[in-house]
């Protein structure tokens, strides 16, 4: 920390003036001056030159001056990061997210994990429920802040885009479906397996389908399933085509248990966003969370 003496010289030197330095520093002009004489004596020449009412800086003097605004630069950079980790340390509390199962599975934990690293006075809990679900949740207070498929959308909420998935037909390496590439045409025909109604991820599937002409009765669906891992574990044992998340398929695409399907012309991609109630979108530990989240997830 620099000083007391030279932030006096400091402030003179910028004002270029006794009694506004005094002014500045609520000190008085004696005493600005008696700093600036010992200060003096101290270095040992002559930092300031006196000629009637007016003040200048020797070449020591200007020296000095530079060093100090150096010097300053470098006690507001600590001092901001002392402050940092101060504020961080300070935030603290609960904080009660719900997410759709996608982001729950395999977005969110390792987010979690990081924050609370950063944030370790903070406590987390995270619930796991259908889009649908979730946004009752936050209404009726029983979560803080939501993360679901930006289609929900309700004026009550404000909406904050998150971050982007891809929705891709799969079937089990066993399925004939998975050998060669379809058409929108063959769907009606082929047994589908569909996540649950209020399904976030069912949403988007059903509105993508009925832009190229397709309604879900017009489908094949042969089961309903209530989550994404039980869906993956049914589709690996089916011959059925199912729509699910790329995030949550990668391990099963890569050991060979599922198999994408490539449909011609049909290309689902999703945006997920934070909801928060009207009006608290900037309070408390879920803005921290969400500052966090969005950070981490594009680092």
């Amino acid at each position: 920390m620099i000083s007391y003496r030279y932030n006096v010289f400091y402030a003179v030197a910028a004002k270029r003036s006794f009694s506004k330095a005094a002014d500045e520093l609520f000190i008085s002009q004696p005493a600005v001056s008696k700093h600036i004489r010992q200060l003096e004596q101290e270095v040992g020449v002559a930092l300031f030159k006196r000629e009637r009412n007016n003040i200048s800086l020797t070449n020591s003097g200007e020296h000095l001056f530079e060093k100090l605004k150096e010097a300053k630069l470098i006690e507001k950079s600590v001092n901001d990061i002392f402050l940092s980790r101060k504020k961080e340390l300070e935030i603290e509390g609960e904080i009660c997210i719900g997410a759709s199962t996608t982001i729950s599975l395999y977005v969110l934990p390792k987010i979690l994990a990081s924050f609370h690293k950063k944030f370790p006075s903070a406590r987390i809990k995270l619930l796991n429920r259908n889009s649908e679900h979730i946004l009752e949740l936050l209404a009726h207070h029983d979560i803080d802040i939501a993360c679901v498929e930006s289609s929900h959308r309700d004026h009550s909420f404000h909406y904050e885009k998150f971050m982007q998935d891809c929705i891709i037909a799969i079937c089990s390496d066993h399925s004939p479906y998975g050998l060669s590439k379809l058409t929108v045409s063959q769907l009606p025909s082929i047994p589908l397996a569909l996540r649950e109604r209020g399904s976030g991820t069912q949403e988007v599937v059903s509105k993508m389908l009925e832009e190229v002409g397709l309604k879900l009765k017009d489908l094949t669906i042969i089961a309903r399933l209530g989550g994404t891992e039980a869906l993956k574990n049914y589709l690996v044992q089916a011959e059925a085509i199912g729509f699910l998340s790329e995030l949550s398929v990668k391990k099963e695409l890569e050991t060979g248990e599922l198999r994408k399907v490539d449909i011609e012309g049909l290309k689902i991609v999703r945006s997920f966003s934070f909801v928060s109630r009207t009006g608290e979108e900037k309070i408390g530990l879920p803005r921290y969370f969400v500052k966090h989240a969005k950070m981490t997830s594009t680092s």
